[in-house]
């Protein structure tokens, strides 16, 4: 029988509804699996018995002859931003440990909603801060990809980096995750999986533990794209509890898949061939438009004048958020609680705090109370903003000329945990190609385009108008189609 583990979203689907096997048995291989990778660290906490009540639910159902769920039979993985009722959230970070939520975040209730199961919550970066997953409170995420003849444990990229080598190890079909300047692209790219943030809006932020509110995206991340598509039906739509949720009706984003581009305009936008470029890099790009000329496309370059200012402008705005969100942790009503003998509520605060955040954490609530500082905020603050409504009006020029961008997705395969930890500059590099949409609110997705020299994937990114993910989708199918990426990491934990 065929291991059910190697199986997506979709055939895990069909293969339910049509008989071939039962979701319990889904449901069961995916624990084991789950349960013998701890080397990973990919996983902060187990649910079995959830993926198995949902599993024998969808059973139950088609033993009773009802129409099954969406996604009646598929187990995923949450990651650990999204609250979960009666079951740990802290994302990764000291701070919440032992905050168990009485309520449900919006997206995992409508996973659930279409039949999902869960395995478990995902390690992340701490508050999602971060691009390499070695932020979180409870130890590094370690990609389950190598280098040829080297043992260095490589990054999974970050912050969703317990989502991506969940999904490329295999112990999960598909797997949730948040992006807010590149979280599902980046590390989607550097495990050789498939990710997509939707346009802001689409998916509801309630009960998402927030790192910067305007920018914060949940996604999907999984093997292919039409899984992705299958996944963000279940997780998007309109939500009275988020005053950012679009109230429009979700799309049939499966139903409507299509690699035929003929009549489309693909961009090429010339700021993206940044300084230092990894000549592998250029070649895929090339590869990438070659890819779309064949499904039909025409070829445009295009101009993003302001795209070089992008990532500092996030690098403040995202900062000032942060410093505003998470205020709210202080050690009075939930998480960690540092009390000093004889200390008192101010002396509190600070323990909590000192205790509870990490370092990344600390240097950007740092440098986001710095910019809002007052003989600042003018100076640094107001200026990113005004550079963001640049941007996105640059990308509102671009998409007069053109139906959707392809860029590169990171300017690099994946590194070695630690080879960038002591520089957070060159850290924050690995936003540069996906930054830009994010602060444009659009749709952007990376798909794997090939392996580098020493055999790590690589990804392309397609970025589209305001609530096109269906041209960023079948952009996405074109590439896979063509790309024919079958590689996976070779089993060694």
């Amino acid at each position: 029988m065929t291991d059910l583990t190697t199986l997506g979203i979709a055939a895990i689907r069909d293969g339910v509804r049509d008989g071939q096997f039962k979701a319990r048995e889904v449901a069961e291989a995916f624990n084991a699996k789950v349960a013998g990778a701890d080397a990973l660290n990919a996983f902060l906490v187990k649910t079995p018995e959830h993926a198995l009540a949902a599993a024998d639910a969808a059973d139950a159902a088609r033993a009773a002859g009802e129409t099954l769920k969406p996604l009646a039979g598929v187990p995923i993985g949450m990651k650990d931003l999204f609250a979960t009722k009666g079951v740990a959230t802290t994302a990764a970070s000291r701070i919440l440990e032992g905050f168990v939520p009485p309520y449900e975040s919006t997206v995992s209730q409508n996973l659930w909603n279409a039949g999902a199961g869960m395995l478990g919550k995902l390690n992340l970066d701490q508050f999602a801060m971060g691009s390499s997953n070695e932020t979180s409170a409870f130890g590094n995420v370690i990609s389950p990809w190598r280098r040829p003849n080297d043992t260095a444990p490589l990054a999974p990229g970050g912050s969703s980096g317990g989502s991506s080598t969940a999904v490329s190890a295999g112990l999960a079909p598909g797997a949730t995750g948040t992006d807010t300047g590149g979280s599902i692209r980046q590390p989607a790219a550097f495990t050789g999986i498939s990710g997509i943030k939707p346009t802001y809006g689409r998916c509801s932020r309630w009960g998402t533990i927030a790192f910067a509110s305007s920018l914060d995206q949940a996604g999907p991340m999984a093997r292919d794209v039409r899984d992705c598509a299958i996944m963000l039906e279940a997780m998007a739509g309109f939500d009275a509890k988020d005053a950012t949720s679009l109230k429009l009706d979700v799309p049939n984003w499966e139903a409507a898949l299509s690699a035929d581009l003929k009549g489309k305009r693909v961009g090429v936008p010339k700021e993206y061939r940044v300084d230092g470029m990894p000549a592998e890099i250029e070649a895929l790009w090339q590869q990438g438009i070659a890819w779309m000329r064949d499904a039909g496309a025409e070829i445009v370059e295009v101009s993003l004048p302001h795209t070089k200012y992008a990532l500092p402008a996030y690098y403040i705005i995202a900062p000032a958020e942060a410093s505003s969100n998470l205020a709210r942790y202080d050690g009075v009503r939930y998480g960690l609680r540092d009390l000093p003998e004889g200390a008192g509520l101010q002396d509190m605060y600070a323990a909590t705090r000192a205790a509870g955040f990490g370092d990344e954490v600390k240097r950007r609530i740092l440098i986001g109370t710095y910019v809002l500082s007052a003989g600042f905020y003018d100076a640094y603050y107001t200026q990113a903003q005004k550079v963001r409504t640049l941007i996105a009006r640059d990308f509102e020029r671009a998409f007069e000329q053109c139906d959707v961008l392809l860029t590169p997705t990171a300017p690099s395969a994946a590194f070695a945990l630690g080879e960038k930890q002591a520089d957070p500059l060159a850290m924050y590099l690995n936003d540069v190609f996906t930054v830009p949409a994010s602060l444009a609110g659009l749709p952007a997705m990376s798909v794997p385009g090939g392996l580098d020299k020493d055999g790590l994937p690589l990804g392309l990114q397609i970025i589209g108008k305001p609530l096109d993910e269906q041209g960023v989708l079948n952009a996405g199918l074109a590439i896979e189609q063509r790309a024919g990426f079958t590689a996976r990491p070779q089993a060694w934990w």
